[in-house]
């Protein structure tokens, strides 16, 4: 008996097939649950309980209008299919940041309510700021938190602020100029620079850092380091669009 699935029979699990029915007419954009019923031809009442179930899992959220949209656990899952790739580009960049700026360099991924150092290239003498590999942290505090919140969609991004020691204002003006910067917000005494890495897609996968003890990095760290920071990201963000993940 032939099983290979085709547009006729599916792949004869047929609650699958209705959610990615679903998740298929959701990625045109946000849907009513009348505009999902009309795209996805089914009906009304097998729509809303896929819908809901989705969201249950993530899989599907809803915007500030109420409409269903694509949830965070599908970015989520795509970044860490893509995950290993990052890892194997980040080692040689990290390194090359921190021998050009003499500060420890991180590479940061968010993970549900917190951010994990997935990579770290540490100064190997004096005072630093060292950042264990796998190490949990915060997402209310730091130049890396900011620049992981920053592009988030309007509802998870208001979430993400309460409670925060950054204010939507300062997201903005990350938004603006790419980088972020913190003193002390995560630790006393130490200072961060922080910007992004997009995948093929546009997406914020990650957060490029560099710390350390303010002294050295001064109050001001991303008018010494911001544009290092950043030429860092662009390099892995190329590496990331050219292997196509």
């Amino acid at each position: 008996m032939d099983t290979t699935p085709t547009e006729e029979n599916g792949s004869g699990v047929g609650v699958l097939d209705k959610a990615a029915i679903v998740l298929g007419a959701l990625e045109a954009g946000p849907a009513t649950l009348a505009q999902l019923v009309q795209s996805t031809g089914l009906a009304r009442p097998t729509a809303h309980r896929l819908a809901v179930a989705l969201e249950y899992h993530h899989l599907v959220s809803r915007d500030m209008q109420g409409r269903f949209i694509l949830g965070p656990r599908l970015g989520e899952l795509a970044t860490a299919a893509g995950e290993d790739r990052l890892l194997a580009a980040a080692g040689p960049v990290l390194a090359a940041l921190r021998d050009h700026t003499q500060e420890s360099a991180q590479l940061y991924r968010r993970q549900g309510d917190h951010r994990i150092c997935v990579a770290a290239a540490e100064r190997p003498i004096g005072l630093r700021d060292s950042v264990p590999l796998g190490s949990t942290l915060t997402m209310k505090a730091g130049s890396a938190a900011q620049i992981l919140l920053a592009w988030e969609e309007p509802d998870r991004l208001h979430r993400g602020l309460l409670g925060a020691r950054f204010t939507a204002t300062q997201l903005s003006a990350v938004r603006r100029r790419g980088w972020a910067q913190s003193i002390g917000e995560r630790e006393p005494g130490v200072g961060s620079v922080s910007t992004p890495v997009r995948g093929p897609n546009g997406r914020v996968v990650a957060a490029l850092s560099i710390s350390g003890p303010i002294e050295r990095i001064t109050r001001q760290p991303g008018r010494l380091h911001a544009a290092s920071v950043m030429s860092s990201a662009q390099h892995l963000t190329e590496m990331l669009r050219r292997a196509g993940g």
